[in-house]
């Protein structure tokens, strides 16, 4: 990355192709395992660079343990490069399509592979100008910033500044009810730890997020599911659930549902909430997808006033994947008890170079333009996706009013399992259905992420039906 210091930049220039020439004689085995290193002031003459320059590059080399240094001896060579095996960069074909494929392919998938299937945006659609300000000024922070472990709820100034956006959206609660977290996965995580013991039955939608299923198993929770409709889960069958199973949770997107993109209705929204009141019922209501929305829609979490709506979220679809952060919104009482068991777990929350990168990002005027632009970015890549899936006869479940995912049914009743290892082998990575569906009732759906579709994802698409 550049700085705003050029003669910084060129030394660094320097430094790194200084590494690359010893890397190439290595990998070309003119240097050879064991094989001492020209000294440092011969090889500063060869590559015309300063001493210095070659010290650096030496002492980085060794750092990744290419080299080692053998003091008042010199450098050495601390092996020959391992050639990179297939299996480390080729998408795992054989891998049985449950809960972990679309993650697992879509995680490990090499810089040349498409990933249509995956649940985060493409890098060029993240404010990543905003974020290099934020590591810009946090490089000039206190010492203790960059060394010492954060607090146990988190950066105060982070969570003071969700709670003004909470109140924003009618959900009333405090920095004391506000508990930062490692990401948003392990805000469930805490949840599950807190509240469920083997056995205990969870409620999910169906289709549900594919990780939700991955981490109640875990937990050797008994997994019970409710159908998803347009306006949320089937009201009448939700209450038939609870009767009959007695789930300890229910763990649900209200906003711009993963996988169908669908909306909660405010009708819904409050026979749900009737219904957990009745049956004692803990509804972990994950929003990270919130901030794509046009309007907000109803927050379960709003209208139950957190009596017994959990929320929870992150900062990686808007914001970056990379920084991972989370939070989790609930009683004060509660909270306090997640305290001890993140403390117990972690150590702590989040990184606090991680939360102070958040709250100095979205501190920054430009995030909320951001956010618009993202949102119109967002509303003509899902209608020009729209039409063009239209072509190969493949139809949405339902139009979502934001977000990146379209749920669509393949045409002819067709495997999406199937097509999506046919595609595979082509290097794309496809959602196929039933990961999300505890019941596997949704073989012939595939969910599409609409900015990580182009030309060659929609050619392979187009091979892959036949």
């Amino acid at each position: 990355m550049a700085t705003d210091d050029p003669l910084e930049d060129e030394a660094t220039t320097r430094t790194e192709s200084v590494m690359a020439a010893i890397r190439r004689r290595i990998a070309a085995r003119s240097l050879t395992g064991g094989e001492k290193l020209p000294s440092i002031r011969k090889f500063a003459r060869d590559m015309q660079v300063s001493p210095s320059t070659v010290v650096e590059a030496y002492d980085r080399l060794a750092a990744e343990g290419l080299i080692r240094s053998c003091p008042g001896s010199g450098f050495y060579v601390a092996g020959a490069a391992p050639p990179v095996a297939l299996t480390d960069v080729a998408p795992k074909l054989d891998r049985a399509i449950d809960p972990f494929w679309v993650s697992r392919q879509s995680l490990d998938a090499g810089p040349a592979m498409l990933r249509p299937g995956c649940g985060w945006l493409p890098p060029d659609w993240m404010p990543n100008d905003a974020i290099r300000k934020a590591i810009r000024a946090l490089a000039k922070a206190e010492d203790s910033m960059l060394a010492d472990y954060g607090a146990t709820r988190g950066s105060i100034a982070l969570r003071r500044l969700l709670a003004r956006q909470f109140a924003a959206e009618g959900i009333e609660a405090g920095a004391d009810q506000i508990l930062l977290t490692p990401s948003g996965t392990q805000a469930i995580d805490l949840i599950c730890r807190s509240l469920l013991n083997p056995g205990d039955t969870v409620l999910v939608d169906d289709p549900c997020y594919f990780n939700f299923q991955a981490l109640l198993r875990a937990y050797r929770a008994k997994i019970v599911s409710v159908p998803y409709t347009p306006t949320g889960p089937d009201v009448a069958l939700f209450n038939e659930r609870l009767a009959t199973h007695r789930p300890r949770l229910y763990i649900t997107n209200a906003a711009l549902h993963n996988p169908t993109g669908a909306t909660l209705s405010p009708q819904t929204a409050h026979r749900i909430l009737t219904a957990a009141a009745a049956h004692d019922l803990t509804i972990v209501e994950d929003e990270i997808f919130a901030d794509f929305e046009p309007e907000p829609s109803p927050r379960l979490a709003a209208l139950d006033g957190l009596t017994r709506v959990i929320r929870i979220g992150s900062f990686s679809k808007t914001l970056s994947a990379s920084i991972r952060c989370g939070y989790i919104v609930a009683r004060a009482d509660f909270i306090e008890a997640l305290v001890d068991l993140q403390v117990a777990t972690n150590f702590g929350g989040p990184s606090p170079i991680a939360a102070e990168l958040v709250f100095r990002t979205l501190s920054d005027g430009s995030y909320r333009k951001h956010l618009a632009a993202l949102r119109g970015r967002l509303a003509k890549r899902r209608r020009d996706v729209t039409n063009q899936l239209d072509a190969l006869g493949i139809r949405p479940w339902t139009q979502p009013r934001g977000g990146f995912y379209l749920w669509c049914r393949l045409p002819d009743g067709r495997d999406a399992a199937e097509i999506a290892k046919t595609a595979l082998r082509e290097g794309v990575v496809l959602a196929p259905g039933n990961v999300f569906s505890v019941t596997q009732s949704a073989s012939d759906f595939m969910r599409f992420n609409v900015a990580q579709m182009n030309a060659q994802a929609f050619r392979t698409l187009g091979r892959a039906l036949g």
